[in-house]
């Protein structure tokens, strides 16, 4: 995992020197050469023509430096940006990157082949950097907006993408899944039933870290990363591509920092069963989803007032008290229960009390001994 790393960090770097000696290169070709632009009567006043090529091909290689810092910076942010864009936003901004690019050039045809004086020869090149620059970016614009569209006409079946393209429905949101769910493995479930849509995004950060558990010494840990990782791919081979590996490598000191940006990159879902982190998210306005709340949210009601027949297993905290168990596992307090243990008797719900960590019901006995 090291050695990748550290593979990756150099080709990184390589590629960096490489653009920069490029635009160094190409900058102080251009001032060099240059020089041979000039008007004629500016060159008759020059004495020393080889210091000028050599002070313009130092002002140009400066410039090619600045340009070529400039131009990583781009390129790192689009790169980012690729890396965590949905694959069909990907592909709907390409197509209207394209279409108005198309556009530009059919119209810049005509202008192209009328005949211009010698003085204003400079609008036609002007006019085709103008209008493709006009038109790339409304058809970008256009894209990013009726996406959903743009792919319609290529996949006029979709009936899925007609529908979002109308506004019935909304896009369906990428799902980002951290460590603890993913052991969990309640996660594929979800996504069997079809509760869960769209792209299922796992960060390489959680990966290395489902690795660094199978790698533990300790038997538990080891565990719990071989089965995460054994459900990573089941859900590979079950569901292809829909499941995407986000490589993305960002800044932070632990996995949760990392999931938290990319979740918002994405624009996406966090699903978690960490109560702590599902609650970080909602103060950074991340939306999260925590799978123990969603269980116990979906667990059968049980009103005051209904009876029940329950057997009590064991004594309670306070005096007098009995505890038993629902059919779903939720535990039940029952007032004066405690001389029936080992039996199953007839109680009254009193009240339920229902947290995050799980869900409590309160009961009484109907025939107190």
């Amino acid at each position: 995992m090291e050695r990748k790393r550290h593979t990756h960090v150099n080709t990184v770097a390589l590629v960096n020197a490489l653009i920069l000696l490029l635009f160094l290169v190409s900058g102080a070709a251009a001032g060099w050469l240059g020089v041979d632009l000039l008007p004629d009567r500016l060159l008759l006043q020059v004495t020393n023509m080889d210091g000028l090529r050599l002070v313009l091909g130092c002002f140009g290689a400066l410039f090619g430096v600045v340009a070529g810092l400039l131009f990583q910076q781009l390129r790192q942010k689009l790169m980012t940006q690729v890396r965590t864009m949905p694959t069909d936003l990907l592909i709907s901004r390409a197509v209207g990157l394209i279409l108005g690019l198309l556009v530009a050039n059919l119209l810049l045809a005509p202008i192209l082949l009328l005949p211009l004086p010698w003085e204003v020869g400079f609008v036609k090149p002007l006019a085709a950097v103008l209008s493709n620059v006009f038109f790339g970016v409304s058809g970008y614009n256009l894209a990013e907006v009726h996406g959903r569209t743009l792919l319609r006409l290529f996949i006029p079946s979709s009936n899925e993408a007609l529908l979002v393209a109308d506004g019935v429905l909304q896009p369906a949101s990428p799902k980002i899944l951290d460590t603890s769910v993913i052991i969990d493995g309640r996660v594929q479930g979800l996504v069997d039933c079809g509760i869960l849509e769209g792209q299922v995004i796992v960060a390489q950060c959680v990966i290395d870290e489902l690795q660094q558990l199978a790698d533990s010494g300790n038997a538990e840990k080891r565990g719990k990363g071989r089965r995460g990782l054994k459900l990573l791919t089941e859900m590979r081979q079950q569901y292809g591509r829909r499941l995407v590996v986000n490589n993305t490598r960002y800044e932070g000191s632990g996995v949760d920092e990392k999931l938290l940006k990319l979740t918002a990159d994405t624009n996406g879902l966090l699903l978690t069963t960490d109560y702590n982190l599902a609650q970080v998210a909602q103060v950074q306005n991340i939306r999260p989803l925590n799978l123990s709340e969603l269980v116990i949210r979906l667990r059968p009601e049980v009103q005051p007032g209904d009876l029940l027949q329950l057997k009590i297993v064991r004594e309670g905290k306070e005096p007098q008290q009995g505890v038993g168990y629902l059919e779903d596992g939720t535990m039940v307090v029952v007032e004066g229960g405690r001389s029936s243990i080992g039996e199953r008797r007839e109680v009254a719900v009193t009240g339920a009390l229902q947290t995050p960590a799980g869900r409590m019901v309160f009961a009484r006995a109907t025939d107190p001994r």
